[in-house]
């Protein structure tokens, strides 16, 4: 039989000495103690922003009164306001950390006393300021430096334009490319709070090619009127088999530029759209025939293109408009070519 022996070492504690007689204690020794020399100027510690901010929220709220202006010597803003304050500490993600919002004008709040970031937005006017609340209390007015724009738009020579076919996007800058798009879609007399500056503004009459761009500048405490001008036209179109005929209905149709490029496609009997001051070419196509018209635009008030059907059956095939063709009164179209050549559909 085979048996595993395992040795153990035990740990046996030495033997205690027994204590002298008190005649034969040795004296003791008595030696002076030495203070601690002081930490090098490099290595003394400084407050950490985590222990900053520890001793910032142990200590009370204080009360922190808010007011916005247009301009330095403006009075109060009375509605239409958000404030955002931010603590200067950012999170895991490298934001500042949002601590109050309120919409109120003059927001009455309680923070505790530390550095903070406002951030006011008025409309489309915006600004950030700092904020040091202090004990005992904290006033603080942010001057916004904010006007405001009014657009509208009408046809070279002063012609209106209904408001339903008009909008505009204004963006920072001078430029829709470098700038930042503030406001879009805006209709016509809109008033939009912008802060002071340059913006470049595009204005769109119909949905087509009719665009007029302008840049503007927005003074502070200032109301800017702006109203641009389109060299462009409303134009209707119909088929008809005789001049100030019924129009002819399931027509489809495509206009183009001279050069070729579509720019308006639509089905039915009496499609209408806006074009820029240009020449164009019309194509009516009815079952298996396409017809089509020179036409010309120029700016002024709407009218009304017929292309015939019956005049010029086996006229041959349109060629594009002259450039010596005269032009037509203001508001009329002007026909350059024979009015209608039918082609066997494609």
């Amino acid at each position: 039989m085979i048996v595993a022996l395992t040795t153990v070492a035990l740990a046996i504690d030495p033997p205690m000495p027994r204590p002298r007689r008190a005649d034969r204690m040795p004296a003791p020794i008595t030696a002076p103690v030495e203070a601690p020399a002081p930490a090098p100027a490099d290595q003394v510690e400084t407050e950490t922003p985590a222990v900053e901010a520890l001793e910032q929220a142990t200590l009370p709220p204080q009360p922190v009164k808010l007011e916005a202006r247009i301009t330095e010597s403006g009075g109060a803003l009375a509605d239409g306001v958000t404030w955002r304050i931010f603590e200067t500490r950012t999170n895991a993600q490298g934001d500042l950390v949002l601590v109050a919002k309120s919409e109120e004008a003059q927001p009455r709040l309680q923070l505790v006393p530390g550095n903070y970031v406002i951030h006011l937005a008025y409309g489309r006017a915006q600004t950030t300021d700092t904020l040091a609340v202090k004990e005992g209390g904290t006033n603080k007015a942010v001057v916004l430096d904010a006007g405001g724009l009014r657009l509208n738009a009408a046809v070279t020579g002063d012609i209106a334009i209904p408001i339903n076919l008009l909008r505009f996007d204004v963006y920072t800058g001078a430029s829709d490319t470098s700038g930042q798009l503030v406001a879009e879609s805006l209709s016509p007399n809109d008033i939009v709070t912008l802060s002071a500056g340059t913006y470049h503004v595009i204005s769109y009459f119909g949905d087509v090619n009719a665009v007029v761009r302008a840049d503007l500048q927005v003074e502070p405490g200032k109301l800017t009127d702006a109203t641009v001008f389109h060299k462009a036209s409303q134009v209707a179109f119909k088929l008809v088999s005789e001049p100030g005929g019924e129009a002819i209905a399931d027509v489809d149709w495509t206009i183009k530029t001279v050069d070729g490029t579509v720019v308006y496609s639509s089905a039915g009997s009496f499609p209408s759209t806006v074009l820029a001051e240009g020449d164009y070419v019309v194509f009516a196509k009815k079952n298996d025939v396409v017809y089509n018209r020179a036409f010309q635009i120029l700016p002024g008030a709407g009218s009304e293109i017929e292309v015939l059907t019956a005049v010029y059956q086996g006229a041959p095939a349109a060629a594009p408009p002259s450039p010596e063709a005269p032009a037509a009164s203001e508001g009329a179209p002007t026909e350059l070519l024979p009015e209608a050549t039918p082609e066997p559909s494609p």
